[in-house]
């Protein structure tokens, strides 16, 4: 069974940063992939950003290339995203997943484990 335990949402304005902090206690595989996903009011969730949890290897959605990194201490097992040039459409609750997702990374469906939402929302 895994844990996971989302930090660092907040408000900030558009153009900003933040960087989100996702926290796994329990028995974490080297095959997991850990990722972020978010949902904003309305809309289905969407995945943002994936990250090989034993070889590093990234993978972004579109909307997220250029602006956002993820990436993870293996020592801590913990997960981040750095989010940077911040914009109103990011504005969303943000989901940190688990799981031996593999080549579909990007499918909420492939995750075991997930951590209860941290708000960001970015005003204009």
């Amino acid at each position: 069974q895994v844990q996971l335990v989302e930090s660092g949402g907040g408000l900030v304005q558009a153009g900003g940063s933040l960087r989100l902090s996702c926290a796994a206690s329990g028995r974490i595989f080297s095959t997991y992939f850990g990722a972020w996903f978010r949902q904003a009011p309305g809309k289905e969730r969407e995945f943002v950003a994936a990250i090989r949890w034993s070889y590093g290897s990234t993978y972004y959605a579109d909307s997220a290339k250029g602006r956002f990194s993820i990436s993870r201490d293996n020592a801590k097992n913990t997960v981040y995203l750095q989010m940077n040039s911040l914009k109103p459409e990011d504005t969303a609750v943000y989901y940190c997943g688990a799981g031996m997702s593999g080549s579909y990374y990007y499918r909420d469906r492939a995750y075991d484990y997930w951590g209860q939402g941290t708000q960001v929302t970015v005003s204009s």
